[in-house]
């Protein structure tokens, strides 16, 4: 079974506003409510590529209700951790330039930090946890690395997709796959980047530090597949963009559903691709029709040994 752990979910209101004016009353042109946060996200794509799995995490209040029903209309399994607090909304505004508002996490109490780790306790091996997001600032320094450590106690697999110390301290605990993107992969070797040439010893750097697979995503420019066999580049896919929110999370989803099947990692990095493409030309998250339509065009090739 493959797990999404999601700390610190929210509603994404996405406002959309002509002519902006700061100050002065604005007329929304259309609005748009999704369930928000990376481990939801990858679980609704792992959904509607076919792949079983369960949504675990930290939910309260009326927003939290708005995502359970939901991922209930989309057949999600879910044993969301119940807390007080509303889980928060973030709101992405979309006028001349798109601005971001992001809502503080709710408090999360030892007894919710318990609920969750026992219901990550019955992981088995051959199980894959998903970790990813934030977390809520009320939830104690390092505290992924407990998660980790609980997961491999259990014999389970993980994938890590966040960013600093969190996810350095991770890799020594060799996730089956982290995805920081070239920014973030210069940001915690404290480099810059001008080539694909010179993000490749860094991609390595997180192999030899115990990943046993890395995606560094680039945007526009493709993205690289680390393995122990070699690196991968896959070619850009031409479509308009529309929403860039989910996209990383839909690569992840792509990878690790087809992943579980047969561990080609290879071929988990088309599907990946695939979908991380179809969401970002997408308005919300991608479809699976979509996804087949542009599997068939990534075209994946080795660079480097």
């Amino acid at each position: 079974m493959i797990y999404t752990v999601t700390l610190n979910p929210s509603i994404d209101y996405i406002v959309h506003v002509d002519d902006l004016k700061i100050g002065e009353v604005n007329r929304m042109k259309k609005d748009l409510k999704l369930p928000g946060g990376k481990g939801i996200n990858v679980s609704r794509i792992l959904k509607r590529n076919n792949v079983e799995n369960i949504a675990l995490g930290f939910l309260g209040g009326f927003t939290g209700t708005f995502i359970t029903d939901w991922l209930s209309q989309e057949n999600i399994e879910q044993n969301f951790t119940q807390i007080n607090a509303d889980t928060r909304i973030n709101i992405k505004l979309k006028a001349e330039a798109e601005t971001e508002i992001n809502g503080l996490g709710p408090d999360i109490s030892a007894k919710d930090i318990a609920d969750l780790k026992a219901k990550l306790s019955t992981v088995t091996k051959g199980d894959i946890v998903v970790l990813s997001g934030s977390a809520p600032a009320s939830l104690p320094s390092g505290f992924y690395q407990e998660l980790v450590q609980l997961v491999k106690e259990n014999k389970a697999d993980f994938v890590i997709d966040t960013t600093g110390q969190d996810l350095m301290d991770a890799l020594t605990s060799q996730p089956v796959l982290v995805k920081p993107n070239n920014h973030e992969l210069a940001e915690a070797y404290h480099t810059t980047f001008n080539s694909i040439s010179d993000i490749i010893p860094f991609g390595k750097k997180l192999l030899n530090t115990g990943a046993q697979n890395a995606i560094i995503s680039m945007a526009g420019d493709g993205a690289l597949l680390f393995t122990k066999e070699g690196v991968y580049q896959s070619n850009v896919l031409k479509r308009p963009l529309k929403n860039s929110v989910g996209a990383g999370d839909s690569m992840i989803a792509g990878f690790i559903g087809a992943y579980s099947e047969n561990k080609d990692a290879v071929n988990a990095f088309k599907w990946g691709v695939a979908s991380g493409s179809a969401t970002a030309f997408s308005d919300d998250l991608a479809q699976a029709e979509f996804i087949q339509e542009l599997l068939a065009e990534v075209v994946i090739e080795k660079i480097a040994d």
